[in-house]
């Protein structure tokens, strides 16, 4: 009996595995995948974790099933010899091996560069983002502090609410801040995540695309309660949104006479101070 081509073998139980498990990694497991649709953002980081696993599926099968051949086509009989040939090594195999594997790690960084450039991803820029969309923009501030988030409208007198409240279908300029430490702003079911720092401001940009409710996290260690330190905000629409930003400017306009007017940063005063 002819010894059996084991590379056509393994080539030919790759590719057919590869052409079943690839289609379902992309149309089954890629819309469940998470940060969910609640925002354009968040729908981005869907569609970049299922171009990624999509290129990682055939990848994670090769090294698989050629583990598993190996075990199956290359056990030790009963008896044989503890020892096998020596193993050089196979030149072609290894070039192919660099070239493909170089390929596609270039690929994904040029597809992240393009993807990155093309909506920021929902990451702070900085105070001069790169990337800004285009059209109007609901901005607000994310002021973090030891330990809670809270929260200005400047277009609507810079009050400041202890909750994040925003309107469905439109886009949203977040400036995000510190009074303090280090903190970061993560808003998890809209694909926002801006770091806090003092001193500095940090834009992202997310629009909202569902009516839901979505948790707010602080995701940089802060101090002793940061694990404390989350909320919840809400997508509403914008007639909710309207009738609920006249509530507040009517609620909290005496503590608001209190605060310094808008900024794009804040150096609050000591509380002490030596000697």
């Amino acid at each position: 009996m002819s010894e059996p081509n084991h590379a056509r073998r393994l080539g030919a139980i790759w590719l057919v595995a590869t052409l079943i498990a690839t289609p379902l990694v992309i149309f089954v497991l890629g819309p469940v995948l998470p940060p969910g649709n609640g925002s354009e953002q968040a729908s981005g980081h869907v569609t970049d974790n299922t171009v990624l696993m999509a290129v990682m599926t055939p990848v994670l099968l090769l090294l698989i099933v050629y583990f598993v051949y190996a075990l199956v086509a290359f056990r030790q009989e009963p008896g044989g010899i503890l020892e096998g040939p020596a193993i050089r090594g196979n030149a072609r195999v290894q070039i192919a091996w660099i070239v493909v594997t170089s390929a596609i790690v270039l690929s994904l960084a040029a597809y992240g560069t393009a993807r990155l450039l093309e909506d920021g991803a929902g990451s702070g820029g900085g105070s001069s983002p790169v990337v800004v969309p285009a059209g109007p923009k609901l901005q607000v501030q994310v002021i973090g502090q030891q330990w809670a988030f809270t929260y200005r409208y400047p277009s609507y007198g810079g009050v400041e609410t202890p909750h994040l409240v925003l309107p469905v279908g439109q886009m949203v300029e977040l400036h995000v801040t510190s009074l303090d430490v280090v903190h970061s702003f993560w808003a998890y079911q809209l694909g926002v995540k801006a770091d806090a720092n003092p001193g500095q401001d940090n834009i992202a940009f997310v629009k909202p695309t569902e009516l839901e409710s979505f948790s707010v996290r602080c995701s940089e260690l802060c101090g002793l309660w940061h694990g404390y330190m989350f909320d919840h905000g809400n997508v509403v629409s914008a007639a909710d949104f309207k009738s609920w930003i006249a509530q507040q400017r009517v609620k909290f306009a005496p503590s608001q006479k209190l605060l310094p007017p808008y900024s794009t940063t804040y150096i609050p005063e000591p509380a002490r101070r030596a000697g």
